[in-house]
C-alpha cells in the first residue's frame, strides 16, 4: 500500500466523521448522514483529480473509500448523541483531516511532476474543498471562511513547507510529514490559542 493510498484512507475516514457530525447537527436521516459524509470525504480529492486530469478519480479507482465513508456515517448516526459538544468535535476532527488531506494532495501532484505552484494549490484544494462543500450544503458558516482563522492559511503553509523540503532534496515521506506537522500546528494553534490573521475593517467615508 502506497503512502498516497494511506493518506487517502485516513483523510476519507476522518473527513467523513466530520460530515456525519455536521449531519447530526442538521438532524438528517441516515441517508443524509451517508451523503454528507461521502461528500465531505471525497469532495476535495475529486476536485483535485479533475483539475489534474487524473482519471479515474481516486474513489472510483478505489470504491472501498466510499464504503469507508458510509461506515463512518453509520457509526456517527448511532453514537453522536454521546458526544457532549459535537461542534467542538467537528473542529478538532476537521483539523486532523486537514493535516492528512493536504499531504495527500501534495503527494499526488508531486507524483504527476507538477510545477511547485500547482503542488501547493492541489494541497490546499484537497484539504479545504470537502469541508467547504459540507458546510455549504448543511447551511453552516464554512470553517474556511471564519474571520481570521488559520484554515486555508494552514493548508497553504503546510503545502509550501512540503515544496520547500523537496527543493532541499528531502525524501518524499519526510516532506509529507513536515507538511502534516505545519498544517496541524497552525490549525490547532488557531483553535487552542486564538492565532488569527488580521481582518479587513471598513472605515467611514471621508466627508
Amino acid at each position: 500500500m502506497t503512502a498516497v493510498t494511506l493518506l487517502d484512507l485516513a483523510s476519507v475516514f476522518v473527513f467523513a466523521l466530520t460530515g456525519a457530525l455536521t449531519a447530526s447537527r442538521a438532524q438528517l436521516d441516515i441517508v443524509g448522514f451517508i451523503f454528507i459524509a461521502s461528500l465531505t470525504a471525497v469532495g476535495g480529492g475529486t476536485l483535485r483529480d479533475l483539475l489534474l486530469g487524473r482519471v479515474p478519480v481516486f474513489w472510483m479507482a478505489q470504491p472501498q473509500l466510499i464504503l469507508l465513508a458510509a461506515l463512518a456515517a453509520v457509526i456517527v448516526f448511532f453514537t453522536a448523541h454521546l458526544i457532549e459538544s459535537r461542534y467542538k468535535a467537528i473542529l478538532w476532527l476537521d483539523a486532523c483531516a486537514l493535516a492528512v488531506a493536504v499531504p495527500a494532495g501534495v503527494a499526488v501532484a508531486i507524483g504527476l511532476d507538477q510545477h511547485p505552484v500547482i503542488i501547493v494549490l492541489m494541497g490546499v484544494t484537497t484539504g479545504c474543498f470537502g469541508g467547504l462543500m459540507r458546510d455549504v450544503v448543511c447551511n453552516e458558516v464554512p470553517l474556511v471562511l471564519k474571520q481570521g482563522e488559520l484554515y486555508v492559511t494552514a493548508a497553504f503553509a503546510g503545502a509550501t513547507a512540503a515544496v520547500a523540503a523537496r527543493y532541499w532534496a528531502l525524501d518524499l515521506p519526510i516532506a509529507l510529514m513536515i507538511c502534516a506537522g505545519v498544517t496541524w500546528g497552525l490549525r490547532a494553534g488557531s483553535m487552542a490559542f486564538g492565532w488569527r490573521l488580521p481582518v479587513y475593517k471598513s472605515r467611514p467615508p471621508r466627508v
